[in-house]
């Protein structure tokens, strides 16, 4: 019980405002430590299209079944399928991609809730940081498919769409799956724009449907080239097969 509460402890130190010096290095080095770790393992993954959403949905699910599905056609078009690694419409995207012989990875999170990598993932790791999490799974992703979800799944939303707006990372694409679900949001952001804190083409940066065929085949259109030379593995860095 105490070694749960010393790690919960741990894990918010860093937002409790100025420590000693010491404490700060060590967060910082820990920082480091899984940006490394990070690069390591999803260095030679293969271009990536990243499925958000909630991890709540279970199998069955009307969302489950479409995230299922966006994995297998994400296999179909020779791309690697990258979730957050956990249960609900993560386990279905890496489960569709598995079954169908593609890529399956999983980028996990240390939480209370959710501790282990779902059983369709052939490639996972976990972190310790959300930023850090985030960082790479738009870092090593080539187009982006936003399944319906929670608080986490609107924050990688927003960011994404946030650094494309700001050509912070090149306009990869980006499908928003669920209209029944989303359209409430959709109408708040036309008010956004009405107000002018955004523009009218800035609802241009995603394609918004209930369609699997649709978000694939858009996902295809307007993917960048990929880059064919294959990475060389360096032995110096310890980098095996």
């Amino acid at each position: 019980m105490n070694s749960k509460k010393n790690k919960k402890q741990q894990s918010v130190i860093f937002l409790e405002g100025p420590k000693p010096r010491l404490n700060e290095l060590k967060f910082a080095w820990n920082i480091f430590k899984q940006f490394i770790a990070g690069f390591r393992t999803l260095h030679f993954i293969g271009p990536c299209v990243t499925v958000f959403g909630s991890a709540r949905f279970e199998d069955g699910h009307i969302y489950y079944e479409a995230a299922k599905a966006f994995g297998i056609g994400i296999a179909k078009l020779g791309l690697t399928t990258m979730t957050g690694g956990g249960p609900g419409i993560m386990e279905a995207a890496n489960r569709g991609a598995f079954e169908a012989g593609g890529k399956s990875v999983g980028c996990n999170i240390k939480l209370p809730f959710e501790q282990s990598a779902n059983p369709y993932v052939q490639k996972s790791i976990t972190f310790r940081y959300f930023f850090v999490r985030k960082v790479l799974m738009v870092k090593y992703s080539y187009a982006f498919v936003i399944m319906p979800g929670g608080f986490g799944t609107m924050d990688e939303l927003f960011e994404t769409l946030t650094l494309i707006q700001t050509n912070t990372i090149n306009h990869f694409p980006v499908v928003l799956y669920g209209k029944s679900y989303y359209q409430p949001m959709m109408d708040y952001l036309k008010v956004m724009a009405d107000c002018g804190t955004i523009s009218m083409n800035d609802l241009e940066l995603f394609l918004f449907t209930d369609d699997i065929e649709e978000g694939l085949q858009h996902i295809k259109k307007h993917l960048r080239p990929v880059p064919k030379k294959a990475r060389r593995r360096l032995w110096w860095l310890f980098e095996g097969k």
